[in-house]
């Protein structure tokens, strides 16, 4: 008996060559005999409906537990982006924020999590890819879908696949050309419009070529392909600011008043550009080689207009008529500040730019020896880079009143005319502030790896497979110093010590430089905003001249009070820098050599046939960080000759040292994956094994800032100084070793096909998870000059927490023939998942208060449980990122001419942060009895923020013309849902933010050739 080379990679490629028809197949003693060529009848089979069929063959004849989607025609996926098409999997979840920025939407989704984790490994052609980020995966929305054949995701690893993937690993498929007989060739147009940034569609381009031909020296084959899209989108914002503890509002009663409800619009513009070129030659039957050029690359730029709320004191905002829930949290009412000239805001104008790409080159040579031995090699060269500048400038206003209402589905703001001429009068305006970001990264990648496949002509073995694969990966990210470097021009808190007055817009010398945005179409004309005073666009695109110009006007007012008080200084504006820092740049190199096994066998003469591989794959990891140890003595002013008691200082000297930091480990991972082969298209699947998630670079540098902190006090009648205590404490940006987190995995499945393209499949899987990377308290230990050890308490990521992850999957799919004719085309697609997971820590962090004014990471109890307005912490959250349930539901039509498709997504919520942006503060109240500062107001505080719910329809039809056109109209977000966040209060789970993008569609026409 023949078999395939059933990799991970030779199915996608195997399957692939279905669309040439290629028929690729196993023969076992449960198959049917074949149909007499006589007798058979030739039903052509295309779009979405051959699609699905050739999806659901890579899943039923996998090795592994394995899902699919392919391209109903050639450049075809069915969704915008790569991201959009992996949610339409069973268990695949994406996050609808921006990648670590939960107070900005990503309108085509952006991280991708698997059966509700986010250990995801990325491949292009079964070979490593990712993205100049920090992170090991690709960013998969900045892929150009239009370059690929198909996405297929693995959920449970084999020994011969690379490792890396605990929760899944997503290979995205190209054409080859050897996979078409001939000429083929594609082109395609569309374009897209936004229903809330309305303006101009936006157009995208893909062009595919491909031919081979036999010649003398053997058969070649040529493949290029081209694509180019612009997407504009536009999302409007509602934000409820947290809600603070009041008992001075209601007579004995203690309610609950956030500072108010801000807003703001976001306008994204993105370039994405794909380049793909494979040549394929096969001199003869046994040796084939390929070469492959792969280049994903985006521009993409976002601006915003938000009215972000700066309030300094939440304990003295007024309410009139106040109209409050059972548990106190404020419906409605009237807010105000007049004792500080109102409540404090600062109207943000920011742009956003990144410049992204990924170049993948890669050689491949397959050489069958003879009819038992095949070797395969393959050389891989990656290089990806991203750069970015976030510039961010904002006027103030401190607003008279805020009139709101709570109790709809979306805020309700009240202003008079009186609100709406002052909030749209730019001499109300003062100059707030700026605040530049920059990094710079590059990653790259250079990979051998060889193969060797011995094959059986045996009743049970089939195959043996091992080979070796050695990388050499190198991250570089570098970033501002500072990274975002906020510096106040005026702002209240200021006046007095360091400034006489605000840089008020009325003012000749500070005039110019803003304009009024006036917040047209809010929300799709669902809500009404009064137009606002921004900083123009020439000030927020003209870093760093425009920023120096601005910051001169704090300079002229400063120089003002130095002179009135006769003294003093005004420290010029610095911009953020390269290249004068270390804790700037965070440089790591890995190296792995691996190695496999793998035996495949099977038993088919059985009543119930079983086949199934047993493999084990070792991977030894070496990894180098550039580090440096920054220490600062801070030393008390002691008078001349004072005598000095208490806790001895340590004799610490300044310390500012590079030292490369080396962290090697190896890893054994078992794995075995059987199939047991049922009747009628039922057939069963047991996985084992054990994987490993390596951290990710961003956790990896090897940066500590170490400090001590002396608290002295002085007797007044002696002169003489006690030293309290010395706190000798740091945080490290990173650890350079840490380990991969590591998971025992099982999986079983049970699966039916019960027709071409009908399916019904149930799997359950659990995930035992061990050294979670978490922050934790280390000691780093420094002498002193007389060479005594000293610990200091440092912050920092470790291998600090276990879990688990179990659940189920259902999937089905069917198109329905027994049906009337006018009914016939229908189809059903439909999935659901649950996850059920748990985090503890080796060493677990919690106090039922949280103390201290410091927000960073070195507050654990902060960061790990969450901690509210009045200082109760919360605890017991579950992993971020994680919904329990989610769900597809797809119905289908493809008959004749026409293809449709009404495609529902939806998860449950999910947690997305703690202590984020938008949800955290230093202005809590502390009410510890047990506190020596009970009853202050400067208590740090960061509420746990959940991504609520959310369900998207999209459509999509498309009619062929003739057999190689067809054009189509494609929509997304047809029922204008709103993405909703809430933040957990100990009064309850309350409203946090909306956000509206409204509908969009796509108009294409496709032709092939």
């Amino acid at each position: 008996m023949k078999h395939l080379n059933k990799t991970a990679m030779a199915i996608a490629v195997a399957h692939l060559g279905m669309m040439s028809g290629a028929a690729w197949a196993q023969t076992t003693a449960a198959d049917k005999p074949p149909v007499e060529p006589a007798e058979a009848k030739v039903v052509v089979v295309s779009g979405q409906r051959a699609a699905l069929q050739s999806a659901q063959k890579i899943k039923q004849n996998a090795d592994e537990i394995v899902d699919s989607i392919n391209a109903d025609d050639i450049g075809k996926l069915p969704d915008r982006s790569v991201t959009e098409v992996l949610q339409r999997v069973v268990g695949v979840t994406i996050d609808r924020s921006m990648a670590g920025d939960p107070q900005h939407y990503a309108v085509e989704g952006s991280g991708v999590a698997i059966r509700g984790l986010n250990y995801v490994r990325s491949e292009l052609n079964g070979r490593d890819s990712f993205s100049a980020n920090g992170a090991r995966s690709l960013s998969f929305e900045d892929v150009p879908p239009e370059l690929m054949a198909g996405v297929d995701v693995y959920k449970n690893p084999s020994a011969e696949q690379i490792e890396g993937a605990i929760s899944g690993l997503v290979n995205l498929r190209t054409a080859m050309p050897f996979d078409y007989k001939g000429f083929r060739g594609a082109v395609s147009g569309q374009m897209s419009y936004s229903t809330l940034r309305k303006g101009k569609a936006t157009p995208s381009t893909s062009l595919l070529l491909s031919d081979r031909w036999a010649t003398p020296f053997g058969e070649f084959g040529l493949l290029v392909d081209f694509a180019k899209s612009q997407s504009d989108t536009r999302t409007d914002n509602f934000q409820v600011e947290p809600y603070y503890p009041r008992d001075d509002l209601v007579p004995g009663r203690t309610v609950w008043v956030p500072k108010g409800v801000t807003w703001r619009t976001m306008e994204f513009e993105r370039e994405r550009k794909g380049q793909y070129a494979a040549a394929q030659w096969r001199p003869n039957r046994d040796l084939t080689a390929s070469l492959t050029y792969f280049k994903s690359s985006y521009e993409n730029s976002w601006n915003e207009q938000a009215m972000l709320m700066s309030h300094a004191t939440p304990f003295d905002i007024k309410v009139a008529n106040g109209v409050y829930a059972p548990n106190g949290a404020l419906l409605s009412g009237t807010l105000s500040d007049p004792d500080h000239s109102g409540i404090n805001l600062n109207p943000d104008r920011r742009i956003s730019s990144r410049d992204s790409s990924t170049t993948d080159i890669a050689l491949n040579v397959q050489w069958r020896i003879n009819q038992d031995w095949t070797v395969r090699n393959d050389f891989q060269r990656i290089r990806a880079r991203t750069e970015s500048l976030d510039s961010d400038v904002a006027t103030g206003l401190r607003l008279p009143k805020q009139g709101l209402d709570l109790t709809g589905g979306l805020p309700k703001l009240t202003f008079d005319d009186a609100d709406r001429a002052y909030i749209a009068n730019p001499a109300n305006y003062y100059w707030a502030y700026t605040m530049e970001h920059l990094d710079r990264s590059t990653a790259s990648n250079n990979v051998w790896k060889t193969d060797f496949q011995r094959s059986f002509d045996h009743p049970v073995l089939r195959d043996v497979r091992f080979g070796v694969r050695f990388t050499d990966r190198k991250s570089d990210t570098r970033t501002s110093n500072p990274s975002y470097n906020w510096q106040p021009i005026t702002q209240p808190w200021m006046l007095g010590w360091d400034i006489p007055n605000l840089a008020f817009l009325s003012d000749p010398r500070f005039a110019g430089g803003a304009r009024v945005h006036p917040f047209n179409n809010f929300f799709n004309g669902d809500a009404s905003v009064p137009a606002a005073v921004f900083p123009a666009d020439a000030l927020a695109l003209g870093y760093p001249d425009s920023y120096q110009k601005l910051h001169e006007y704090h300079t002229v007012l400063c120089q003002e009070r130095v002179a009135a008080q006769g003294g003093g200084t005004c420290d010029p504006w610095k911009k953020a820098s390269f290249g004068t820092d270390p804790s700037e740049n965070n440089n790591v190199q890995e190296k792995t050599k691996a190695f496999y096994t793998q035996l495949r066998f099977g038993f088919d003469d059985l009543k119930y046939p079983v086949d199934g591989n047993l493999g084990v794959r070792y991977v030894k990891t070496d990894m180098t960080a550039a580090g440096y140890t920054v220490f600062k003595p801070n030393m008390p002013a002691i008078p001349a000759g004072a005598a000095v008691t208490g806790v001895a200082i340590p004799n610490i000297g300044a310390i500012a040292s590079a030292a490369d930091f080396r962290n090697s480990y190896n890893n054994l991972l078992p794995s075995l994956n059987l199939r047991l082969k049922g009747t009628d298209g039922w057939q069963f699947r047991l996985a084992l094994a054990k994987a490993i998630s390596r951290p990710d670079f961003n956790k990896l540098q090897a940066y500590n800032s170490l400090s001590q902190v002396v608290n002295s006090s002085s007797n007044p009648t002696t002169g003489a100084v006690n030293i309290d205590n010395v706190s000798l404490t740091g945080e490290a940006y990173g650890n350079p070793m840490l380990r991969p987190t590591k998971s025992t995995q099982l999986d079983l499945t049970a699966e039916w096909y019960f027709a071409p393209g009908g399916s019904l499949t149930f799997a359950l899987f659990n995930k035992r998870l061990k050294d979670i990377v978490v922050d934790q308290l280390v000691s780093v230990e420094l002498p002193d000059t007389a060479g005594t050890m000293h610990s200091f308490a440092v912050t920092s990521p470790v291998n600090g927490a276990k879990g688990r992850a179990n659940g189920f999957e259902v999937a089905y799919q069917q198109y329905y023939d027994s049906v009337p004719d006018w009914l016939k085309g229908i189809g059903l697609q439909a999935s659901f998942t649950y996850v059920d997971s748990k985090r503890d820590l080796y060493n677990p962090v919690y106090s039922a208060y949280c103390s201290g004014s410091a927000d960073g990471k070195v507050n654990l109890n902060l960061n790990i449980n969450g901690c509210d307005t009045d200082g109760r912490v919360f605890g017991n959250l579950p992993l971020q990122g994680l919904s329990k349930r989610s769900g597809n539901l797809s119905l289908m039509y493809d008959r004749g001419p026409v293809s449709a498709r009404v495609a529902y997504n939806w998860r449950s919520r999910n947690l997305q942060a703690v202590n984020t942006f938008g949800a955290r503060g230093t202005d809590g109240k502390d009410t510890n009895p047990a506190s020596p500062t009970f009853g202050a107001t400067n208590l740090a505080w960061g509420l746990p923020l959940w991504a609520e719910a959310y369900g998207q329809v999209d459509a999509s039809i498309f009619y062929k013309i003739t057999e190689k056109l067809s054009i189509g109209l494609e929509a997304q977000n047809l029922n204008d849902v709103k993405f909703r966040q809430t933040m957990d209060q100990h009064i309850g789970n309350l409203n946090h933010t909306w956000f509206k993008t409204g509908p969009r569609y796509t108009a294409q026409l496709h032709y092939t050739f």
